[in-house]
């Protein structure tokens, strides 16, 4: 079995969980490969392994990524799954972890589950974007799992987003920005916004207005084959769109086209996971003391 290992430099406790899963890979002989800028910087006794190369770039070869992380780390490991299908299991060293399910102390036992093909997986859908006139930085990565977003930038006025659905008009929101969200992206920044929650296997998108001045202007639920046109106006000339983590600067001249990607990715749960289950562990549901 060929597996990516995709993790960043973080303190002392993802690098223990690192240090751990690459001893269960090598003992269970599994073929390793760790992300470059990741691997230069690990000590040399891993370097040294034979068993274990670095990789820029993911073809159809591996069977599987691990992420080593918390959520955000998943998000940054699909820029390197994009289309291929890997399927993604992520290790737990973060916070919340919605996507990366696997905690700490079960990484042995879930580990060797994933590699005798005792899993299941969850397919999600992502947001694709175009710009007119077109970014040179989204060329490469114009893919989003969990959301993209506009947001004000060097300003503490709001922005005014005008907004088609199929380019049918359905209001100007006067606000901080606007998330544009998938299922899977509905338990983050969407959520925070207050913003619905939505099961991965729903087909829909989620629009949340961020600090809205509309108090009227609620959070609004859509087919994910609606096709999303977005204008900004503001004070300044330039505003702000994310895409997960990454964000690039436009112009208010910009015209953005939001739709749902052609390809989905593959999120590994175990057997006896679900995301019910993650969902209510995960938000303290029926912690109260009454029930």
């Amino acid at each position: 079995m060929k597996v990516a290992v995709y993790s960043q430099y973080y303190p002392e406790k993802s690098l223990k969980s690192f240090e751990d899963l690459i001893a269960i890979l090598l003992k269970n002989k599994v073929s390793i490969r760790i992300e470059e800028t990741f691997f230069n910087n690990l000590n040399s006794a891993i370097k040294n392994s034979s068993a274990i190369q670095k990789f820029s770039e993911l073809d159809k070869s591996y069977d599987l990524l691990i992420s080593v992380g918390g959520d955000g780390t998943i998000l940054r490991a699909i820029t390197y799954v994009r289309d291929l299908s890997i399927p993604i299991v992520g290790i737990n060293t973060g916070r919340l972890g919605f996507l990366a399910t696997i905690q700490t102390d079960d990484i042995e036992i879930a580990i060797v589950q994933v590699l005798n093909g005792n899993y299941k997986t969850s397919e999600r859908t992502l947001l694709s974007v175009e710009t007119n006139p077109e970014n040179q930085n989204l060329k490469t990565t114009n893919f989003a799992l969990n959301e993209i977003a506009v947001s004000r930038k060097n300003t503490t006025s709001m922005i005014t987003v005008e907004t088609h659905l199929n380019n049918e008009y359905l209001t100007s929101y006067w606000a901080d920005g606007l998330i544009i969200s998938t299922p899977t992206g509905s338990t983050g920044y969407s959520l925070s916004c207050g913003g619905p929650v939505i099961t991965p296997e729903a087909n829909n998108l989620a629009l949340t207005p961020i600090a809205p001045h509309n108090l009227n202007a609620r959070p609004l639920v859509i087919p994910d084959d609606t096709i999303v046109e977005l204008k900004v106006d503001g004070r300044e000339g330039q505003y702000l769109m994310s895409l997960d983590s990454r964000i690039v600067t436009l112009s208010n001249a910009t015209v953005i086209t939001i739709k749902k990607a052609n390809f989905k990715v593959k999120m590994v749960e175990l057997l006896d996971e679900s995301f019910i289950d993650t969902l209510r562990k995960k938000m303290l549901w029926g912690e109260d003391k009454r029930n």
